[in-house]
């Protein structure tokens, strides 16, 4: 919810919402918070009885893969991670409602009105920035209030059991002594030129393999798709504007382009009243009629201490940066006019525009001209989603709808509901695909709302069920699947062969790779193998081994010594170890709750 609120709104992209409810996002993500706006009627899962729309799904998967947070290709596994998501946070909204946890209207009206983003330049409370501010991110201020409610209840329930949780001293000084000790050892990695001979596949052995991992090689229900796509903006290429158009464009343009200003201010409310400032912002705007430099003013009359000597010079400014009045006036001036007096609710103000940096109307002249003509193109863009409408609900195809309205037939490859791309990976598109209408009864689409300026109608024109690709299909794949995994098993039976030589105290012809001293959160050795070399037993008087996959093989380990760790000031494990406790608490409840719970994914 409050991420795409944060997208919305540039000014104040570095202020969260409510601090307090941080631990909610560290669990679930933000992601979590948008389902109930965005559900339609198809069910993604039932909890309880309550529904999760396959909406609230694909809207975040599509949104984490725009933003580039996960690679297309991983689109199956993040809809799964988003739906389980999803399903958790229903199990806490219900446990926290049937555990009476509440929070009065007092509670979140007090919360909205305290949070600065939503107070103007006098730090008091703004319905319009409010209103605006979540319009911007999807949501009316009673759906904001509703998730907000939902959001602090679950705050309540995980802090109660978080509170509910104590580490001893003793256990506080452990945690330590382990957080902090060190190890010598030494590793090297197996490669499968270590092996004595290179891994054969056998016939018998891709047919296993296949036989056991038949999930692997299944081709989902896919179809063919032909679709026609209405954008405004090709409408608008056939409206006319006219000059007075354009130059109107372009003053309301150039009006609100940031702007380099200077001001005279005068404080009051400390060491003089209202009626003192103004009398003192009066003499200087008297100074300036008679004609006296604006900077020489600035330098006598202004209270801004930083930049009274600069001529008064606040440098460029945007809208926003100094409260509604203020922007009233500046973005009213003209390069080199003043201001009138103007009132910021601690000062007065004379401002001064010296500099506009705004292109000319030459150069802005055909970005206008394309701004005009979808603003013009408004009445006849409706005109032809209306006939778009008509011509879809009555044509046997989508050939005769694009030739009737001037559209491009596009046609699709073979896509199922998760490997479309381009306009078919668009929210609500594939599910249109895959609805009765269009897949069993072979009907063109309603219009679907692609965004504001696009429409669009899918048919579907060819379809095949889900089904297990044969081995012959597959074969290079899985044999490919085999020899890695005959390769893996060959090299982890050769470091166990080397381990007992190790072992019995015979020597071994190792590329070795020393480290000494080492942490648990160093990087003095691959990941895998520091994880290893922590888990293996104190090596006592002689030495411990063990071995580990690696991303280039299998690594042999030798771990010779172990340190304890240093257990002065153990605040910070203390506070860990409780963290700890409390993930395990909420992990255990939630793990409870979906034990107990009837969940059907569909």
């Amino acid at each position: 919810m409050l991420q795409r609120i944060r997208e919305g709104s540039q000014g104040w992209a570095a202020k969260m919402i409510v601090g307090a409810i941080i631990v909610t996002f560290a669990l679930f993500g933000a992601e979590s918070l948008v389902g109930v706006f965005t559900s339609g009627s198809n069910d993604a899962a039932t909890v309880n009885g309550e529904s999760i729309g396959k909406r609230a799904v694909e809207l975040q998967v599509q949104r984490a893969i725009r933003s580039g947070q996960v690679p297309p290709g991983q689109e199956r596994e993040l809809r799964q991670d988003v739906l389980d998501r999803l399903i958790t946070t229903e199990l806490l909204d219900q446990y926290a409602n049937d555990g009476g946890m509440h929070l009065s209207d007092a509670q979140v009206d007090q919360l909205i009105v305290s949070r600065p983003e939503f107070q103007d330049s006098q730090g008091n409370f703004s319905q319009e920035l409010f209103t605006n501010r979540l319009a911007q991110a999807g949501y009316t201020p009673l759906s904001f209030r509703r998730e907000l409610r939902s959001d602090m209840k679950r705050q309540q329930l995980q802090q109660g059991l978080a509170l509910s949780t104590f580490v001893l001293p003793s256990e506080a000084n452990r945690l330590q002594a382990l957080q902090n000790q060190t190890r010598d050892f030494r590793y090297a990695v197996l490669s499968p030129k270590d092996l004595q001979a290179p891994v054969e596949v056998s016939q018998d052995d891709l047919r296993a393999y296949y036989d056991a991992h038949r999930e692997q090689y299944q081709r989902p229900e896919q179809v063919k798709v032909a679709y026609v796509v209405l954008n405004q903006q090709k409408v608008a290429q056939d409206v006319d504007v006219d000059e007075k158009q354009l130059r109107d464009a372009y003053a309301q343009q150039r009006q609100d382009a940031p702007r380099e200003v200077a001001h005279i201010m005068v404080d009051y409310g400390d060491e003089r009243t209202r009626e003192e400032a103004m009398a003192r912002i009066k003499e200087a705007q008297s100074e300036l009629d008679e004609g006296k430099d604006f900077a020489s003013v600035a330098a006598e009359y202004s209270d801004d201490a930083t930049s009274a000597d600069d001529g008064g010079d606040l440098g460029v400014i945007k809208r926003g940066f100094f409260g509604d009045a203020f922007d009233d006036a500046a973005f009213s001036l003209n390069e080199g006019e003043v201001s009138s007096i103007v009132d910021g609710g601690d000062g007065l103000h004379l401002i001064k525009v010296t500099d506009i940096d705004f292109p000319s109307f030459e150069a802005r002249r055909d970005q206008l001209a394309q701004q005009v003509r979808l603003n013009n193109s408004s009445e006849a863009f409706n005109k032809k989603v209306q006939a778009l409408e008509d011509q879809s609900y009555a044509a046997e195809d989508l050939q005769s709808v694009a030739k009737e309205l001037g559209l491009t037939l596009h046609t699709s490859d073979w896509v199922s509901r998760k490997s479309a791309q381009g306009m078919l990976a668009e929210p609500g598109v594939m599910d249109a695909v895959f609805s009765e209408d269009v897949l069993e009864n072979g009907y063109n689409s309603d219009v679907l709302e692609l965004d504001a300026q696009r429409r669009a109608v899918v048919r579907v024109v060819d379809h095949r069920d889900a089904t297990t690709l044969p081995l012959d299909e597959v074969k290079n794949q899985v044999r490919t699947a085999v020899k890695e995994a005959k390769t893996r098993e060959a090299l982890e039976a050769r470091a166990e062969e080397l381990i007992k030589k190790l072992d019995n105290g015979d020597s071994v012809s190792l590329d070795w790779q020393s480290v000494e001293d080492a942490t648990r959160n160093g990087d003095s050795a691959p990941d895998a193998v520091l994880r290893q070399a922590f888990r293996l037993p104190h090596p006592g008087q002689g030495s411990s081994f063990g071995q580990t996959p690696t991303e280039d093989g299998v690594a042999v380990i030798e771990l010779t010594s172990v340190r304890a760790g240093d257990t002065e000031g153990t605040e910070g494990s203390a506070q860990m170890a409780q963290r700890l406790r409390a993930q395990a608490a909420i992990q255990g409840l939630i793990e409870t709750l979906r034990e107990d719970a009837e969940i059907k994914r569909h």
